[in-house]
């Protein structure tokens, strides 16, 4: 599909590519590693056409199309959401409109017969690619990708230029993935992405007919898209087939492999020098001399990647907390018109790892802000439990840096005295080495001041942890410095994270944030899936006949969880939060109101179900009626009789527009039934 040779490529005197010979085939999903400035982001421009290299040959067929992301700083302005990823169908919304101006061009009777015979040709021939290229459904294949990143139907007709940043990357990855273009460039897709577009995305690149290179800092993500890492270090790349988890195993078994043939070497080199300069003025020895001499000048040495370094942090010591650490009770906050939160009634105890998950926009960064006291509810009360020592992480942490701090001093500042002695390992772990300890925070990028943000929130006494994307930005060793040090603290957690093996690890819990309410689930991530899809497919599920007489009701299979989906120890408990037990009269009436109304959304999705069935298969036979046209018009001699032929034209054209009328009744119908 693509492949480097000989490729060097170099920034003054610092080398990222030397010599380097590589290729990407057919169906590979490749994952790009390496530790940060080894030159990832510049390969994938390389691979773009973006950069050149300094010597030696991208090759690659005529053909291939290649699609890139980058980390950032794409912007779009002057049209609405839905028609800016439109224009990932350019060549087929320019055949459409070409086809409507035949349209009206053929219904002028003035037209010379000439012409009219050139023009249907071409008609033929156009509406035949769009309808070979699926044209139809352009709308419907844009809708479903700007669902499955979190847009909202209301989005669609909102104008670009109204985006934040990350809105604005993606809406370039959803242009980029309707495009299909035959070699997919990804750098850091997933960095603003919420756990549900991240969980779609997933799925999209699983089935991908075309190569992916991507570069991702989240480590479930590559275990479940990739088929191939490739290592970049020391210059050059190494592949490992498999999943980024056998990556590193693979790795670390040839890391120590080299480091035992680099002591070997050493050990070698060493015998060698000492017995040149110990017989280096002997005449009888002369000639062994010599030929040691030249032995060491050929050896080439062996060149290791330096350790990464694992630091291993322990928080400093502050009392527990009581055993309540929270309580809010019956909080509301709105912003202008907007409930983000209404009636929120939450209680949280000492030692809880509660995730709180959600689409962009849901309010979980609300819900955490009233958790920390940052802002007050409009309505409720927040009530702190005895001996509460709070830390929160929020989302600008890294910009209320003091930029006239260096980095040491920034995390000196805030340290307790018995702390300091570890600042430095600490930075270490954070890949603040050297003299990189004495830049100001002023100067730092984005990542290396969201990097210094945690390793100063490390450092301070708190039992209680409120923590708000702490990993956007993190490399995945910097995670791993952080999760290790979360997983190892005794006190209470709260956080929020899009990176889904960040949040397998910790959670606990899972408070599930969303249409200006909460819902509670004891148990990890992974069960809260589960249990979310078992609740999911019984709301679909169609109702189940009533037993026969003589056979129980518990006679009917159960539904089992998937062999591979870790199942809750108590599946009830997980489903659905408990609810307050309701007695006699009281409950026999809520009973009834909800039994009407679970009867009532059945009648009506199963109303909606006949109504899509309808229309699909009035889809069906107009689709065929349009091909009998298109056939017809497609026998020699058809257009040598104008008006017999001008009929079946118009027929074609007639039921074009109803295809197109019933679709759109289709994806209203399909939209009601995905919400």
């Amino acid at each position: 599909m693509i492949q480097l040779s000989s490729l060097t490529k170099s920034f003054g005197e610092r080398v990222l590519l030397d010599n380097v010979t590589w290729q990407v085939t057919d169906g590979e999903r490749v994952g790009l590693c390496g530790p940060n400035g080894a030159g990832k982001t510049t390969l994938l421009r390389i691979l773009a056409g973006l950069d050149e290299a300094d010597s030696g040959v991208v090759a690659k067929p005529a053909t291939l199309t290649v699609g890139y992301l980058p980390q950032d700083g794409l912007n779009h302005r002057g049209r609405t959401l839905f028609d800016e990823v439109s224009l990932a169908f350019a060549p087929l919304l320019e055949a459409q409109r070409e086809i409507s101006r035949i349209e009206h061009a053929l219904a002028d009777p003035a037209l010379p017969d000439g012409e009219h015979e050139t023009l249907l040709v071409k008609y033929h021939d156009l509406s035949e690619l769009f309808r070979r290229e699926d044209g139809y459904s352009i709308d419907l294949k844009v809708a479903q990708v700007l669902a499955g990143l979190g847009f909202e139907r209301d989005d669609f007709d909102k104008l670009t230029e109204t985006f934040s940043g990350g809105w604005q990357m993606r809406i370039a990855l959803a242009k980029l993935l309707l495009g299909r273009p035959t070699l997919l460039l990804l750098d850091e897709p997933t960095n603003h992405l919420d756990l549900d577009a991240r969980n779609w995305l997933e799925e999209y690149l699983s089935s991908y007919p075309h190569p992916v290179v991507l570069v991702s800092h989240d480590r479930f993500f590559l275990d479940a898209v990739v088929t191939k890492i490739a290592d970049l270090s020391l210059r050059k790349i190494t592949d490992y087939v498999g999943t980024y988890s056998k990556y590193l195993v693979q790795r670390d078994a040839n890391l120590e492999r080299l480091r035992a043939a680099k002591q070997d070497q050493d050990e070698e080199l060493g015998r060698m020098k000492a017995f040149i300069d110990r017989f280096r003025y002997q005449a009888t020895k002369a000639a062994q001399v010599q030929s040691r001499i030249k032995m060491y000048d050929k050896i080439v040495p062996i060149e290791v990647p330096p350790e990464r370094k694992r630091v291993h942090f322990t928080f400093p010591a502050c009392p527990k907390s009581g055993r309540v650490v929270m309580e809010l009770k019956h909080v509301r906050k709105t912003y202008g018109e907007k409930t983000v939160l209404r009636d929120i009634t939450l209680h949280i105890e000492r030692g809880d790892r509660i995730a709180l998950v959600a689409p962009n926009g849901a309010g979980k960064s609300t819900l955490m802000r009233i958790l920390s006291g940052a802002e007050a509810p409009d309505a409720g009360e927040r009530t702190l439990g005895h001996q509460v020592v709070m830390e929160y992480f929020a989302q600008d942490e890294a910009n209320r840096l003091d930029p006239v701090k260096t980095v040491y001093q920034t995390l000196e500042s805030d340290s307790p005295i018995g702390m300091v002695p570890m600042i430095r390992n600490i930075l270490g772990g954070f890949l603040f080495e050297g003299d990189d300890i004495y830049k100001k925070a002023g100067v730092l990028s984005g990542g290396e001041r969201t990097r210094l943000a945690v390793a100063r929130m490390l450092l301070r006494p708190a039992n209680t942890l409120l923590l708000d994307e702490p990993t956007n930005h993190l490399d995945l060793d910097s995670k791993d410095t952080l999760l290790d040090a979360l997983a190892d603290f005794g006190g209470t957690l709260i956080f929020v994270s899009h990176d889904r093996y960040f949040v397998d690890r910790l959670a606990t819990k899972i408070i599930a944030v969303g249409h200006g309410g909460i819902e509670m689930y004891p148990g990890t991530y992974a069960e809260y899936l589960w249990s979310k899809a078992q609740r999911e497919a019984q709301k679909n599920a169609p109702a189940r006949p009533t037993p026969a007489p003589g056979k129980s009701a518990t006679s009917a299979p159960k539904q089992q969880a998937p062999k591979n989906t870790p199942r809750p120890s108590a599946p009830a408990a997980v489903a659905q939060p408990a609810q307050p037990i309701l007695q006699g009269h009281a409950a026999r009436e809520a009973k009834k109101a909800a039994d009407a109304e679970a009867r009532k959304k059945q009648r009506e999705e199963q109303q909606r179900a006949r109504r899509i069935a309808d229309l699909e298969a009035r889809i069906s036979e107009k689709e065929l009626a349009i091909k009998d046209s298109e056939a017809a018009m497609a026998v020699p001699g058809f257009y040598d009789d104008r008006d017999a032929s001008k009929i079946v034209i118009d027929r074609h054209q007639a039921l074009m527009w109803e295809v197109r009328d019933l679709m759109e009744q289709w994806e209203e119908l399909q939209n009601i039934t995905d919400l």
